[in-house]
C-alpha cells in the first residue's frame, strides 16, 4: 500500500489508500455537512470545470458526479472515448496534459487501474478514479458515510462482503476498513480471492491495531455478528462471458434472509448496484427493512461533492 497523504489537499484519488485516516475523517465530516446544508456550498467551485471520462456505461456514477459538480457551481464535461482522440490512439499522457490546460480535475471511469494511474502520472490537475476493474474508491466513501449514519461511528464495526473477493468493491472495502478501523471479512470461493497485493497492503497498514481483515470460504462465518452485510453482482462489466461459470461457483454465496439472520440485530444490507435479485441477493433482503441500499446510493452525491472540493481546493470554501 502506498504511503498515505498527510496534507489536507489530495493530489489524486486513485484508490482509498491514497487517503490518510485523518483525511478520510475530514472528508466524511465534510460530506455530512454538505448533505445537511447543501446551499452553503452552491458556489464553492464557481468557475471550475470537471472533465468526466466514461469508458464504461454508468448510471449512479455519471449522474452523481455531474450533479455534484453542478451543485458546487462547477461545469461537468461528460466525455466518452469516441469523443476524445483517445479513441483514435492518442496516448493517455498527451490526453492528460492537454485536459490539464482546460479543467480543474479529471474524473475517469475505466477498465484498467493502470489507465487511472497513467492519467494521474501525467496530469497536472487532480485525477479521481470513478471506477476501475481493481478499485471503486468513490463507492467506498458512500459506503462509509452510510455505515456512519446507521451506527454513529465506524471504528470497531464489522463488515462482511459476500461473493467475488477479487471484485473492485471488495478491494476498496479492505482498504477502507484499514483506514477507518473496521473489521472486514470477505467470504468467497477459493478461486475468487482478493488480489494478494491489496490484501497484504491493507493488513500491513493495520498491523498491531487489532483490526481484522480476513478471507473465509463460508459465508455464515463471515456474516456471524456482522454489522454490515455487503453483496455485488457476480459478473461485472467485461466478465459477461464468464457469467454461467461464475453463477455456478458463487451460487452458495447468495445473501438470503436466513444468512442475514446471523448478523447483528440491527445489521444493514449494502449493495453498490446494479443488483440482480435472485442471484447475489434475495429480493426479500434488498427490498426488505434491513436494506440501506437506497440511502447508500444517494450518499454518492455528498461524498463526491466533498471529494471534488477536497481535491480542487483542499476543502476550503
Amino acid at each position: 500500500m502506498d504511503a498515505p497523504l498527510t496534507t489536507r489537499r489530495l493530489v489524486h484519488f486513485t484508490r482509498i489508500s491514497d487517503l490518510a485516516p485523518a483525511t478520510l475523517t475530514e472528508l466524511l465530516e465534510l460530506a455530512e455537512t454538505m448533505k445537511e446544508a447543501p446551499a452553503h456550498y452552491e458556489n464553492a467551485l464557481h468557475g471550475h470545470s470537471i472533465a468526466c471520462i466514461f469508458e464504461k456505461p454508468s448510471t449512479r456514477t455519471r449522474v452523481s458526479f455531474a450533479a455534484a459538480a453542478a451543485r458546487l457551481g462547477a461545469t461537468p464535461i461528460a466525455l466518452t472515448p469516441q469523443e476524445l482522440q483517445l479513441g483514435r490512439g492518442e496516448s493517455i499522457a498527451d490526453t492528460a496534459r492537454s485536459l490539464s490546460g482546460y479543467v480543474d480535475a479529471i474524473v475517469i471511469r475505466t477498465f484498467a487501474q493502470e489507465t487511472v494511474e497513467e492519467l494521474a502520472r501525467w496530469a497536472s490537475v487532480p485525477v479521481v478514479n470513478a471506477l476501475s476493474n481493481e478499485h471503486h474508491p468513490c463507492q467506498a466513501l458512500a459506503d462509509l458515510l452510510t455505515i456512519k449514519e446507521a451506527f454513529g461511528d465506524l471504528a470497531g464495526r464489522r463488515v462482511a462482503f459476500i461473493g467475488d473477493g477479487g471484485d473492485n468493491v471488495a478491494h476498496s472495502l479492505l482498504e477502507a476498513g484499514a483506514l477507518a478501523g473496521m473489521d472486514v471479512t470477505i467470504a468467497c470461493p477459493r478461486e475468487y480471492a482478493p488480489d494478494p497485493r491489496v490484501l497484504h497492503g491493507a493488513r500491513a497498514y493495520v498491523e498491531d491495531t487489532g483490526v481484522e481483515l480476513q478471507v473465509v470460504h463460508d459465508p455464515a462465518i463471515a456474516v456471524a455478528g456482522a454489522h454490515v452485510v455487503y453483496a455485488d453482482v457476480w459478473a461485472s462489466m467485461g466478465e459477461e462471458s464468464e457469467r454461467d461459470v461464475r453463477r455456478r461457483a458463487l451460487a452458495p454465496y447468495q445473501v438470503t434472509e436466513e444468512l442475514m439472520a446471523l448478523a447483528q440485530p440491527g445489521a444493514i444490507f449494502l449493495h453498490c448496484l446494479p443488483a440482480k435479485r435472485g442471484e447475489e441477493v434475495a429480493a426479500e433482503v434488498i427490498d426488505g427493512p434491513q436494506s440501506a441500499v437506497w440511502r447508500q446510493s444517494a450518499n454518492r452525491l455528498p461524498t463526491e461533492e466533498a471529494l471534488l472540493l477536497l481535491v480542487t481546493r483542499g476543502g476550503r470554501q
